[in-house]
């Protein structure tokens, strides 16, 4: 038979000692009290406690907002006093759109001033309309990190500490790829203040010398596969500052005598060709290139140079001029005057004088520089000509020469544009004086007669363009109309 199990039952000794060993009887009020309260009025009454243990107010109305609810009816019959009102609720916080921000306490400044570009929008329109920065818009299809993501702040975190990177990191920069070292180039550019130089964009795109690596043990890269999908590179502000355009020819296309190998395999025909050497190039695939300087270091830019570079870019299909002069082949000598040896008369040095455009209406050198310029890029889709709106006129205007007439051909050298952004790059405040108002609307009119003119010059037989501009607001647009001067069509 199985064993019987027995169980036994222990009981905890108490941990109070018995009432019957106390000295004097206990209280049967405190007891009594303890007893008829129920938790929740125990932790009400912790709570009141805590808050403001000297205030009486604020433990009856605890009280009152954990006592239930009555009918408004019941409380008149029964002749109850009226509850407060309650507290009202805390203003819910809003960001400039009307957007309920993320949860949480605000974002620090140091993260929001690294969002801030140094490209925004002038605050006010200048006097002469060419000092301060004006806006640059990108150009439109190139890759960009969304603002505030990792990559974004990553990158911008890597320019303002340029100095540092460019030292420290020199034989991983060039490692990265293609879409982020262009957004790299655009955020050094952009954010560093003295722009990116030749050094660092030769570190980027191509790396550290070949002495250099031949130290480390490290193996020459071939530039040409490294850099086969670089479609997009960003030199806003930083041309005319750290870098010049004939210091970034002979980076891209290298020196004159430099050529590319041959190849020296065994051809499979006599009769085919053999292969000839070719200038070597470290951007193969460049198709969208931004020029865009700064207003105040025209002095640093060269027509004369741009024409001889772009000679090799005729791949290019997006093109931004942002910020450039006058097209001009002397700009140093515009009031410089010399002596005829044989009349004795001064006349003008070089082919655009100080009154040229004002009284002469003379756009012979801007035309005929813009129309080899749109020879040599005849790929170009979309152009951007911001703050150049003082020459601009130069687009629709013919020259008579001797044997013919000269103008910007817009049906064949320049026919694929279908994008044509000429902005002024500033904003006009409400406080705006007369003068700035017209000189803005004339800015407006002379965009819209450019618009006209190329549609009525290609007729139907090239590609439909959009010419971006600026708009006048109401009171820009009443001074404006009644003001004499200019005439604004919308």
């Amino acid at each position: 038979m199985p064993k019987k199990r027995h169980r036994f039952q222990y009981s905890k000794p108490p941990s109070v000692a018995s009432p019957s060993l106390s000295l004097s009887p206990p209280s049967q009020s405190t007891s009594s009290e303890h007893h008829g309260r129920s938790v929740n009025e125990l932790l009400s009454s912790l709570r009141r406690s805590t808050l403001n243990p000297q205030d009486s107010q604020t433990s009856h109305s605890f009280s009152d907002a954990a006592a239930p609810s009555v009918p408004p009816t019941l409380r008149h019959i029964l002749q109850l006093p009226e509850l407060p009102a309650p507290a009202p609720r805390r203003v819910q916080r809003r960001d400039l759109n009307g957007r309920r921000p993320p949860p949480g306490p605000p974002p620090p400044r140091s993260w929001i001033s690294l969002s801030q570009s140094q490209h925004a929008p002038s605050s006010s329109l200048a006097q002469d309309g060419n000092n301060g920065l004006i806006r640059h818009w990108p150009l439109p299809g190139v890759y960009a990190p969304d603002g505030g993501s990792l990559v974004d702040m990553i990158l911008r975190r890597m320019a303002l500490d340029w100095e540092q990177q460019r030292d420290w990191n020199r034989f991983y920069l060039y490692t990265l790829s293609s879409r982020l070292r262009s957004a790299l180039i655009t955020h050094v550019s952009e954010t560093h203040s003295t722009g990116l130089s030749l050094a660092d964009l030769q570190l980027i795109l191509s790396g550290p010398p070949e002495q250099e690596l031949a130290e480390y043990g490290l193996e020459p890269v071939d530039v040409n596969e490294l850099n086969s999908n670089i479609f997009y590179l960003d030199l806003t502000d930083s041309l005319g500052k750290s870098l010049t355009l004939k210091e970034l020819h002979g980076l891209l296309f290298g020196p004159k005598k430099a050529v590319v190998a041959a190849d020296d395999a065994v051809q499979e025909s006599w009769d085919v060709p053999a292969p000839t050497a070719g200038p070597s190039q470290l951007l193969p695939n460049l198709t969208h290139l931004s020029l865009a300087i700064d207003p105040g270091s025209t002095q640093s830019v060269s027509w004369k140079q741009l024409l001889s570079f772009a000679g090799k870019l005729s791949q290019l299909t997006q093109l931004s001029l942002a910020g450039w002069p006058e097209p001009s082949l002397t700009p140093n000598a515009k009031f410089a005057k010399v002596t005829s040896p044989t009349t004795g008369r001064s006349v003008q040095y070089g082919a655009t004088g100080p009154y040229s455009h004002v009284l002469d209406e003379d756009w012979t050198e801007a035309i005929l520089l813009l129309k080899r310029l749109s020879r040599l890029l005849y790929g170009l889709e979309y152009l951007d000509l911001t703050g150049c709106n003082d020459w601009i006129r130069a687009l629709r205007e013919k020259s008579d020469g001797e044997f013919r007439v000269d103008f910007v051909d817009w049906t064949g050298d320049w026919g694929k544009i279908t994008t044509l952004r000429l902005n002024s790059g500033y904003a006009l405040p409400e406080d705006s004086t007369k003068s700035q108002v017209l000189r803005f609307a004339d800015w407006v009119n002379e965009a819209a007669a450019i618009e006209k003119h190329i549609r009525t010059q290609r007729d139907g037989r090239g590609r439909w363009i959009t010419v971006e501009r600026d708009t006048l607001s109401e009171t820009a647009r009443t001074v404006a109309e009644f003001g004499g001067f200019a005439q604004v069509s919308f």
